[in-house]
């Protein structure tokens, strides 16, 4: 990474929260605002290395996201059309499958790495157990005895009930 790319980067962390603050004010609506602050520092990062003031950065950025807030403000069409009846019907129900996802993912990070990395591997890559001793640098059995304490662990948690449960996760995954 350049030295550039570093100053760029530091002022973007640093002045983004107040940068889509502002945005959102000028376009009245957060995500809009988020919109417009990402256009804006794509274009103050392509002119970067020309600004002989890199303090100035925050003004000049404010500048563009200025100007494009009034461009977007005169576009005719919003990408939106509103409608009385919505076009399509609602999909199914995801919150069954996000508590899943959220539970796994708190029983894995509740593993200890290597143990969790085999899990990966193993039941969300689908590597073989050969692979996943290749990928870990480790040999076959390590591999077998991490496994093991790791989808024990997992039944413990309560979200596997049984060894054969464990091929479903993989499926599902």
């Amino acid at each position: 990474m350049h030295r550039a790319d570093d100053e760029f980067a530091e002022f973007m962390r640093g002045r983004y929260p107040a940068l889509v603050r502002a945005g959102s004010l000028l376009v009245g609506d957060t995500a809009a605002g988020e919109d417009l602050v990402q256009a804006a520092l794509t274009k103050t990062a392509m002119r970067w290395d020309r600004l002989a003031d890199k303090g100035a950065a925050e003004a000049y950025t404010r500048m563009i996201m200025v100007r494009l807030a009034a461009r977007w403000g005169q576009r005719r069409w919003s990408g939106e059309v509103p409608t009385a009846r919505l076009p399509e019907a609602a999909g199914p129900d995801d919150a069954d499958r996000m508590a899943t996802q959220d539970a796994l993912a708190r029983a894995l990070r509740a593993l200890p790495y290597q143990q969790r990395a085999v899990v990966v591997l193993r039941y969300y890559q689908q590597l073989s157990e050969r692979e996943t001793a290749d990928a870990l640098d480790c040999s076959l059995g390590t591999v077998k005895s991490r496994a093991n304490r790791a989808l024990e662990a997992l039944r413990q948690s309560g979200l596997l009930s049984d060894p054969d449960h464990a091929q479903e996760v993989r499926h599902d995954a």
